[in-house]
C-alpha cells in the first residue's frame, strides 16, 4: 500500500512517492530522466531528452490562457545520497523507505530527496491535471545539480521560449527567493610518505553530528566532523608525540560532515586519553544543545602499521587544522545573510596522498576569487596541488521583476500576509541559466524542508499543500502580466 496515499495534495504526493522509488543519485539520473520522458509520452505531451538526460516537457495553455507567453517551471532530478553509518541501503539499486512522522515525510536512515523531488512532483502533477488553469508551460528537469550543476550548464535554452522562470528548489515556505550565491568546488592533493612503526594506536571516531546543507545551514555553525577531528589532532600534536595513520570523513563537498574517523600512533597513552577527554568536554560546552548526540568512540590496539613520516604527518595536521571553514563574512546589503563561506566536506587519507574537497560559496565574484587564492596559498605552502571545478555564477538580485510582484500579490491574496523576499546563500541553477539568458525573470520558492543533505531530512506535509496552492494561484495570475 502507498505510504503517502492519505497525504494532501494527493496528486503531488503520488508522484513524489513514485519518484522516491527510483534511485537518482547525482551522475546516475538516467532512470529518473527516462521516467519523466515516459510520463510525457503517455500523455502525448511534447518532450525532449538531451544527450546528458535533461528533460524538457511542454504543455499548451488552458482555455483562455492559450495565447499567453510560456512560463518555465524548473527543478533538478538528482538528490544528495547520505545514510546512517549502519544503514544497508544501496543508493544505486534501492528506492527510499518512506514513512510519516509528526506531520513530516521522512526516509528511514537516508536522505529524503525532497531536495528536489518535490519540485518534480509539483510539475508532474500540474502537467497531469485537466483542471488546473495555467499559461503554456515549459517544464525543465535538470540533472546533477548537487555536484556542480552540470545539467543547467549543458542545457540548450534556445529550446525554451518563455521568459518567466519559476525555480522550485527553495526550502522555506513564505519566502520568495530573488538571488543566490555562486560557488566552486576545490580539490587538494598532498603527497605523503609512510614508514613502519610498532606501538599503541588509537582509532578515534566522531559521530552523531547533525550535518546538513553547506549553504543553507552554514550560518547555524553546526559541527563539521572533519574540522573537529582536525582540531583534536592538532591539539594532541602540540602537547605530545603522535603520528597520523588514517583520516576519513564525508562523501560530499556540499554536506557539513556529520561523522569522521582517524587512527593515530601515540607515545603517551595516558596523556593522549586525557587530551581527548578534555576536548570532548570543551565541545559539549561549546555546542551545548546544538549537537546533542555528538560522541567520540575510541578503540586501542597494539600492533605494527604504516604511519605517516614525521614531515608528512606535520603537513597533513597543519593543512587539516589551519585551512578556513564555515562562515567567512556576512552580507552588507542583507546583514542577516551569509555572504561568503567555505566547507571542508570530504577528507580521504590514502596510501600515498591526502585528498581534501571543499565547497566555496559567495554572493560576490571577488570573494570567490579571494577564497580560491586563499586555498591556493595553503596548498602552495605545504606542496599540495589544487584543482577547481564545478564553478557556477551567483544570481544577482534585480530591483524590478514583474513575476516577483505577481508572486507577492498571489501569496497575499491566499494567506493575507506578505511573503519574505530575499536572497540565499545556497547555490541555485538560476545563476547559470540567467548567465545564458539574462532576460529571464526568475523567482524561486518551495515548501518547508529541514536538514536537507542529511539523514534527518524531512518534508512538511501541510506546508507542501500550502505551497502547492500558492503555485496554482500564481499560474492563474500570470494572466495579469499580459495586460
Amino acid at each position: 500500500m502507498s505510504v503517502l496515499a492519505n497525504c494532501e495534495p494527493k496528486e503531488v504526493f503520488r508522484f513524489f512517492e513514485e519518484i522516491a522509488a527510483i534511485p537518482r543519485a547525482s551522475f546516475h539520473t538516467k532512470a529518473i530522466s527516462d521516467y519523466c520522458v515516459r510520463f510525457a509520452k503517455d500523455r502525448e505531451l511534447e518532450v525532449v531528452q538531451d544527450k546528458v538526460n535533461n528533460v524538457i516537457i511542454k504543455k499548451a495553455g488552458t482555455k483562455g490562457y492559450e495565447d499567453l507567453a510560456p512560463v518555465i517551471l524548473q527543478g533538478h532530478l538528482d538528490m544528495v545520497c547520505e545514510k546512517t553509518l549502519d544503514s544497508k541501503h544501496d543508493f544505486d539499486k534501492d528506492g527510499l523507505d518512506l514513512f510519516i512522522e509528526e506531520g513530516f515525510v521522512k526516509a528511514k536512515d537516508t536522505t529524503l530527496g525532497a531536495d528536489n523531488g518535490i519540485a518534480i512532483a509539483y510539475a508532474l502533477a500540474i502537467l497531469d491535471s485537466d483542471t488546473i488553469v495555467h499559461p503554456p508551460l515549459e517544464v525543465l528537469f535538470t540533472i546533477d545539480e548537487e555536484t556542480g550543476m552540470g545539467g543547467a550548464s549543458a542545457v540548450d535554452l534556445s529550446l525554451l521560449k518563455g521568459e518567466l522562470f519559476i525555480n522550485m528548489d527553495s526550502d522555506e515556505e513564505g519566502v520568495i527567493t530573488a538571488g543566490c550565491a555562486g560557488g566552486f568546488r576545490a580539490s587538494m592533493c598532498l603527497p605523503i610518505e609512510r614508514e613502519d612503526k610498532h606501538g599503541t594506536f588509537l582509532e578515534i571516531s566522531l559521530q552523531g553530528l547533525r550535518g546538513g546543507h553547506s549553504g543553507i545551514e552554514i550560518h547555524e555553525q553546526r559541527g563539521n566532523a572533519n574540522k573537529l577531528l582536525a582540531r583534536l589532532l592538532n591539539h594532541m600534536h602540540l602537547h605530545t608525540d603522535i603520528r597520523l595513520v588514517s583520516f576519513e570523513g564525508g562523501t560530499k563537498d556540499n554536506v557539513i560532515t556529520p561523522a569522521a574517523t582517524m587512527s593515530i600512533l601515540v607515545q603517551d597513552l595516558v596523556k593522549s586519553r586525557e587530551q581527548i577527554q578534555q576536548l570532548q568536554e570543551v565541545w559539549k560546552a561549546e555546542f551545548a544543545e546544538a549537537e546533542p548526540t555528538l560522541q567520540l568512540l575510541i578503540n586501542e590496539t597494539n600492533e605494527s602499521r604504516k604511519v605517516l613520516s614525521k614531515e608528512s604527518s606535520d603537513k597533513v595536521i597543519y593543512l587539516l587544522h589551519a585551512t578556513p571553514n564555515g562562515v567567512q563574512s556576512m552580507m552588507r546589503s542583507f546583514k542577516e545573510l551569509v555572504e561568503t563561506s567555505l566547507n571542508l566536506g570530504v577528507v580521504s587519507l590514502e596510501e600515498e596522498a591526502l585528498h581534501l574537497t571543499f565547497s566555496a560559496r559567495s554572493a560576490l565574484k571577488s570573494k570567490l576569487e579571494l577564497m580560491q587564492e586563499t586555498l591556493e596559498t595553503w596548498a602552495l605552502h605545504v606542496g599540495a596541488k589544487m584543482h577547481v571545478s564545478g564553478a557556477y555564477p551567483a544570481w544577482t538580485y534585480k530591483s524590478t521583476s514583474r513575476l516577483r510582484e505577481v508572486a507577492k500579490k498571489s501569496y497575499e491574496n491566499l494567506y493575507h500576509k506578505e511573503p519574505i523576499i530575499t536572497t540565499i546563500h545556497a547555490g541555485l541553477e538560476c545563476g547559470i541559466l540567467l548567465d545564458k539568458r539574462p532576460e529571464l525573470d526568475c523567482i524561486s520558492f518551495g515548501p518547508n524542508m529541514y536538514d536537507i543533505h542529511s539523514v534527518q531530512e524531512r518534508l512538511d506535509i501541510e506546508s507542501t499543500k500550502r505551497t502547492w496552492l500558492f503555485l496554482i494561484e500564481l499560474l492563474a495570475n500570470c494572466k495579469e502580466m499580459s495586460v
